[in-house]
């Protein structure tokens, strides 16, 4: 389906071409002024070009300004008559659509106000979906750029995917349901009615060039913008050495390469000091350290919209979108520090894959979500608690020092944190608190699991919400549920 942008209601390129000088008389050194906003993020919107022209005549510009960090613009000198006044800005690009003309009227030296703004997210969603727009959903638009040199790109297909979960009385279904819109001349696409707060994944092709697939967290009811960079890369075979059994064998790994270059500076969120022999790489793509300074270069990158995976000895992983381009950019990336302690948990291994008999026993059971270790291995995750975030009734939120994420589910009065169980171990640590006992139960951070688990090494896991937990997976009378985690690790 090819998306075209929508409210025609733009500046026509005749004002965009004009002269900035006017032509015009001023005689009556009147002052049009006003704020100009973003309807959708509810905030003043800066760097708008202001453009006034004349109502008779819409290719002659009378007077421009540049709204300021508040979104305040002042107009100076404007002749007596009915005047145009609109705005340009990068938002409107994204959004495929163009800020209306206001009408004003100068009579004499008196100041006019006309306060200037993007129109409304309930506006925009009924003009570019139509009839089908639906309040409570999401609208996620962009434009796809050319990786090298940021022009506009049509007929690029855009995918997005989510995972739905339905709970019935004879087991889970799991769907996975897919837009896609196919880019404009302009390189504008938009998806209509996509699900409110959860995650998506959004990828960008056309032919045998692709994004990444770029995990984007979606708002309630309203607007993702985002703009997407193609490149040209090409797939080759390189051998790395795997764990097979007790003996390390050489295995093809698919690479990505290109002509991008991607450098930064990998630092300590606590101190700012620089994090030496900090683990770089693109998804599917080039490696490499940083040196003693922090500092890091990634050549051969593949162009176009990237994730960049950043991983440290004592620092939680961090994951974020790049956009390598033809013009090469710097990234700076802040990690934060493990504040596990780990000497309260010991840790004992084999390479006997536990039991799952009971896994499968549960699964037929039809109570709770489960995950087999194909299934994890479909979405490909960086980090074990990538694999939680598409589940729906997870979430994951801050601890009070804003330091730990922490798995957070939900519940009848909101939402607790569950019971963690490592192979049928719970665990929980022991930390002093302001209660009568003194003491407080503490799972693990998702930065913990983060840390301690691989995806790979995950053969299943159980996730059960309230009481549907087991009697022995669960965390006494707490009402909230548990996660089980199953690995080829034997013991906790």
């Amino acid at each position: 389906m090819r998306l075209k942008p929508v409210l025609m209601l733009a500046l026509s390129a005749a004002v965009a071409d004009a002269q900035v000088t006017s032509v015009v008389q001023r005689a009556s050194g009147a002052t049009i002024s006003g704020v100009v906003r973003d309807s959708i993020a509810r905030a003043p919107l800066a760097g708008a070009l202001v453009q006034l022209v004349a109502a008779n005549n819409p290719a002659q510009l009378d007077r421009s300004a540049v709204s300021d960090s508040l979104g305040r613009f002042t107009l100076n000198d404007v002749p007596d008559g009915w005047h145009r006044i609109g705005f340009i800005h990068p938002m409107l690009d994204s959004l495929g659509v163009a800020a209306p003309l206001t009408d004003v009227f100068v009579n004499g030296a008196r100041e006019v106000k006309a306060d200037l703004a993007i129109p409304s997210a309930q506006r925009l969603r009924r003009a570019i979906c139509g009839n089908a727009a639906r309040d409570s959903g999401t609208v996620v638009l962009g434009i796809v750029r050319d990786a090298n040199d940021g022009a506009p790109m049509s007929g690029v297909t855009v995918s997005g995917e989510w995972v739905e979960m339905t709970f019935r009385s004879r087991g889970i279904v799991r769907r996975v349901p897919r837009l896609v819109a196919t880019t404009g001349d302009n390189g504008w696409f938009a998806m209509c009615n996509v699900p409110s707060a959860g995650t998506m994944a959004l990828i960008a092709s056309r032919g045998g060039d692709s994004t990444d697939f770029i995990d984007v967290s979606v708002p309630p009811g309203g607007f993702l913008r985002h703009e997407l960079y193609l490149g040209v890369s090409q797939t080759t075979l390189t051998d790395v050495a795997v764990l097979s059994g007790d003996s390390t064998a050489k295995q093809p790994r698919r690479v990505r390469r290109g002509s991008g270059t991607l450098s930064g500076t990998i630092v300590a969120v606590a101190d700012g000091k620089a994090v030496r022999g900090a683990h770089v790489s693109l998804t599917d793509g080039p490696e490499t350290e940083a040196n003693e300074r922090g500092e890091w270069t990634l050549t051969d990158a593949p162009l176009g919209t990237r994730m960049l995976e950043v991983r440290a000895l004592g620092f939680v992983p961090a994951r974020r979108r790049v956009d390598v381009v033809g013009i090469p950019g710097q990234v700076r990336v802040s990690l934060s520090t493990l504040k596990a302690v780990l000497d309260t948990v010991k840790i004992t291994a084999s390479r006997m894959s536990p039991n799952l008999a009971g896994f499968e026993e549960r699964r037929a059971s039809g109570f709770g979500h489960f995950l087999t270790q194909d299934e994890i291995a479909k979405r490909q995750p960086v980090t074990l608690s990538d694999v939680f975030r598409a589940v729906p009734g997870l979430r994951f939120e801050y601890d009070d020092d804003l330091v730990e994420k922490r798995i957070r589910m939900r519940s009848a009065f909101g939402t607790c944190e569950p019971a963690i169980y490592i192979n049928g171990q719970a665990m929980t640590t022991f930390s002093p608190d302001s209660t009568r006992t003194g003491f407080a139960v503490v799972t693990l951070s998702s930065d913990d699991i983060d840390t301690w688990l691989r995806p790979r090494d995950v053969t299943g896991i159980e996730i059960y919400t309230g009481d549907q937990a087991p009697i022995q997976f669960r965390q006494g009378m707490s009402g909230c549920g548990s996660i089980l985690i199953w690995t080829r690790l034997q013991k906790y």
